[in-house]
């Protein structure tokens, strides 16, 4: 059974910084593309940021480019994100994925001003 577990949300002032991971297990973590999905409030799940299996190819939503890196560890199965100069359009809850689209239980991110 997939299972992923997201951590590192909380609470931060604009122009602060986090540092969120998911840790997966329950399937073969390596080799396969992973995903950060971030749910604002009162608005659509929108792709934050992806990264390709070797960890070569790294996708940005424009809105985080320059500000965010993602990262992964396939000892650890892991995947990270560390978010930095973050503002109040941040806020939301960010969830990792799978190719196949399945999803943690999130992780909290709000961004006060």
């Amino acid at each position: 059974q997939v299972q992923l577990v997201e951590s590192g949300g909380g609470r931060v002032q604009t122009g602060g910084f986090l540092r969120l991971s998911c840790t997966a297990s329950g399937y073969t973590f390596s080799g396969y593309r992973m995903c950060w999905q971030r749910l604002p409030p009162r608005r659509e799940l929108e792709l934050v940021s992806c990264i390709n299996s070797d960890g070569s190819r790294l996708v940005y939503a424009d809105s985080v480019r320059g500000r965010f890196t993602i990262s992964r560890d396939d000892v650890k199965n892991s995947i990270s994100l560390q978010m930095n100069s973050l503002t109040p359009d941040d806020t939301a809850v960010y969830y990792c994925t799978t190719p196949a689209g399945v999803r943690g239980q999130g992780t909290q991110v709000i961004v006060s001003s």
